[in-house]
């Protein structure tokens, strides 16, 4: 989750919500992500979605299945969507996203056993380390925001 926590810090510097991934494969790392919606002008580049993309490439298959994600922030409903159609085994994430978390926070895609693949998902590693790192990018942002309205 460090190296997650390092991909979130690299997106925060950027401007984009500090979300950071990590893709393992046993004890190796094979990809990382970083959020980028904002500067690839693209809505889907979450962090997980970037780390799927870049592990997809370099093991020539979309089919993960004996791979673990690390994630900063609770999956959203797309992420974890491209989770389940990747065949993850496990998904470890840091802070829970009321708003619009799927793995239990807002809802949880992952409980639903109709779906036609299971992934394992865990939630609260590095919570408040995760957590304080989005909180402090949005007080920046909403003080920015301020400045610039004159207020």
């Amino acid at each position: 989750m460090r190296l997650a926590l390092e991909q979130a810090a690299l997106a925060a510097e950027r401007g984009e919500v500090p979300v950071g991934a990590v893709l393992v494969q046993g004890d190796q790392v094979i990809a990382v992500g970083s959020n980028a919606p904002i500067g690839d002008h693209d809505p889907t580049a979450h962090a997980e979605v970037m780390a799927l993309r870049s592990a997809a490439r370099r093991l020539g298959n979309y089919r993960l299945t004996d791979c673990r994600l690390y994630v900063t922030l609770e999956p959203c409903a797309m992420c974890s969507g491209a989770i389940f159609h990747a065949r993850l085994s496990e998904v470890v994430y840091g802070a829970p996203d009321p708003k619009t978390g799927a793995a239990g926070s807002a809802l949880d895609l992952y409980a639903n056993r109709s779906i036609n693949h299971q992934t394992l998902v865990r939630g609260g590693l590095m919570a408040d380390e995760c957590g304080q790192m989005l909180q402090a990018f949005f007080a920046r942002r909403r003080a920015q925001q301020r400045e610039g309205s004159g207020a």
